[in-house]
């Protein structure tokens, strides 16, 4: 297949992926931006053999089409569907797991020094791109496997962009390489001219030591031939014929590799190529303009973002950091209005963690908006930089609990576990969005050392009240309790409940660290406690409640997620799946209630 082929087959899987992720939503733009490059790896390699790694694996849709998976992209980020990141339990093709960034070298060195040591032959490719650079995590491996010698190709998807337009001086410094002209064709061809005798062979390698050091003095340096690599680049990332090449050339090198590409995120669909932000990761929409399908109401990341705005706008003390997701947590209006006061680390994590704790020691009160499973990149920040100090660092932890279609890499559902574990920090749960505003003015105005205020995607349940009262209903029979929005789902099962004349007491608590008593007081009355919370077994607060001894004699059970990690789908659909739903809340309680009258 080439030439006018090529252009047509790359036409049709653009179609493709516009007509599919505009009926079930998904990472739009970046798979866009990749369909030449994809085309490519897959005419060089057989990635049932070769090892393929994403980073940020919402790149991936194209090798998922490519592999035969085209029949099932209407179940796309469905339940029990496809995959929206590579899923080695899906396929063969897909190598690892990638839903957070900066790992596919360290990866791919990992599989590369174990076809080494296994007298294996095969070929290690780590597709880096949407910002991977800017992860520390990306360096340490990008160091060790140049230095290591294994034959290893890294891929650098050079789009410009991350989510939003990448950050940093490595942004800078790619920007820079892009403006220079390749010479590696006549370099081959030299090369091949010299080899084939000993003479040759000696020509060659004084002519390549005089031209480096030559290079070295008057030149400035390209960091990855000083990290150990031969690189290549920058190539057209849309030329599939110049990229089957350089891959080509890539593998046949037997030592690291980095092949620099230059990509259009959203390449081929203007709505995409216009707002590639928004269409990184997107909802259904219309395929022929565009348009979101349905505005919604508003949801919680635009409420923490529009009140801590308005806390800055008072307060000169308070400013905002986030790691590569200022438009995904809300903080675009913080940004624009207090530019000076808004910092965005990248994909750097821990290092907005670490940034936050030195903002805090010299008197600012940083607010650190970061997803729940992101978070979990920084917990060593978190322990080391800002709790043994006790530094008043605010988290707002967004996207906690299940997520939905992201599915187990992105589902917040254990930091509940890891920061109550953390001395001294204190945890508050909203259930809907006024409560979120309450709580964020308190956690930044009101309260010292880390406090941290988790909150889900999505918008507002049934309860949209600010609690003054834990107690939200008075029952005598048993006492349902819960945090954050769960409370929704247990109201829900007092009312099944009730029509079958249970009367039961639901309890919210407001934060678990501490943990509320109200729980304690109510479940002494009732002699029957149901706990419900949003995250595995024994990850939860409802282990420390049961133990209490003033609760030896209550009758007392917790409905969680379960053990293993939760798959993508519809989070109403993962609930059912978990027995977390209201119909089963209602089942549990009522066989807890036989029990006691047994």
């Amino acid at each position: 297949m080439k030439g006018p082929e090529l252009k047509a087959l790359c036409n049709d899987i653009r179609s493709f992926l516009v007509e599919q992720v505009s009926a079930s939503g998904g990472h739009l733009a970046s798979n866009l931006g990749v369909v030449e490059l994809t085309v490519a790896i897959h005419r060089v390699f057989d990635t049932s053999k070769d090892r393929l790694v994403f980073d940020v694996g919402h790149q991936s849709y194209v090798h998922k089409l490519l592999t035969g998976r085209a029949d099932r992209f209407p179940t796309l980020r469905q339940l029990d569907g496809l995959a929206g990141f590579p899923k080695p339990s899906e396929s063969v093709h897909d190598a690892f797991i990638a839903g957070h960034a900066s790992n596919s070298v360290s990866v791919a060195l990992g599989m590369a020094r174990a076809r080494t040591l296994r007298g294996e032959d095969y070929n290690v490719i780590a597709l880096m791109g949407d910002g991977a650079l800017t992860g520390g995590l990306a360096y340490e491996g990008l160091n060790d496997a140049g230095s290591s010698g294994e034959p290893l190709i890294v891929i650098l998807n050079d789009n410009g962009m991350s989510i939003m337009p990448n950050v940093g001086a490595m942004a800078k410094h790619l920007s820079n390489i892009r403006q220079r002209p390749s010479y590696y064709q006549l370099k081959k061809a030299w090369r091949s001219a010299t080899e084939s005798t000993g003479v040759g062979r000696a020509i060659y390698n004084g002519v390549h030591h005089f031209k480096e050091g030559l290079k070295k003095r008057l030149i400035s340096s390209n960091m990855f031939n000083d990290m150990g690599y031969e690189y290549f680049g920058p190539v057209d990332g849309h030329d599939v014929e110049k990229l089957t090449w350089q891959l080509m050339q890539a593998r046949d090198l037997k030592k690291p590799v980095i092949l620099h590409v230059i990509t259009q995120k959203g390449k081929g669909y203007q709505p995409a190529e216009e707002n590639p932000d928004l269409f990184h990761g997107i909802g259904a929409f219309d395929p022929k303009t565009g348009a979101a399908a349905g505005g919604g109401p508003i949801c919680f990341s635009k409420t923490f973002g529009t009140t801590l705005t308005a806390l800055a706008d008072a307060d000169p003390r308070i400013c905002a950091i986030t790691a590569a997701m200022q438009s995904g947590t809300g903080l675009d209006p913080f940004a624009a209005k207090h530019p000076e006061r808004f910092g965005d680390a990248g994909i750097a994590e821990g290092h907005a963690v670490a940034m936050a704790a030195g903002l805090a020691k010299q008197g600012m009160i940083p607010v650190v908006a970061i997803y729940s499973t992101f978070l979990q990149r920084a917990y060593d920040m978190l322990i080391h930089d800002v709790a043994i100090l006790q530094l008043h660092v605010v988290f707002a932890v967004d996207r906690a609990g299940l997520v939905g279609a992201d599915g187990e890499t992105h589902h917040g559902v254990f930091d509940v576990g890891f920061l109550r574990q953390v001395p001294g920090m204190r945890i508050l749960c909203p259930a809907n969005q006024a409560e979120l505003a309450a709580m964020l003015r308190t956690a930044v105005l009101d309260m010292d050392g880390p406090v941290a205020v988790r909150y889900p995607r999505g918008c507002d349940g049934r309860y949209t009240e600010v609690c003054k009262d834990p107690v939200l209903r008075q029952g005598k029979d048993l006492t349902l309790c819960a945090y954050g929005t769960m409370i929704n789902t247990v109201l829900d099962a007092a009312d099944l409940l009730a029509a079958q004349g249970i009367d039961a007491e639901v309890v919210k608590l407001n934060g678990i660290r501490p943990p509320d008593g109200a729980c304690r007081i109510s479940a002494q009355k009732t002699g029957v406690l149901l706990f419900a919370e949003e995250c595995p077994t024994h990850v939860g607060i409802y282990d420390e409640i049961a133990a209490d001894p003033a609760l030896s004699a209550v009758r007392k059970r917790c409905l969680d997620l379960g053990e293993g990690f939760i798959q993508h789908g519809p989070v109403p659909a993962l609930l059912h799946r978990a027995g977390l739903d209201a119909e089963s809340l209602c089942r549990a309680a009522l066989e807890l209630c036989r029990e006691v009258e047994g």
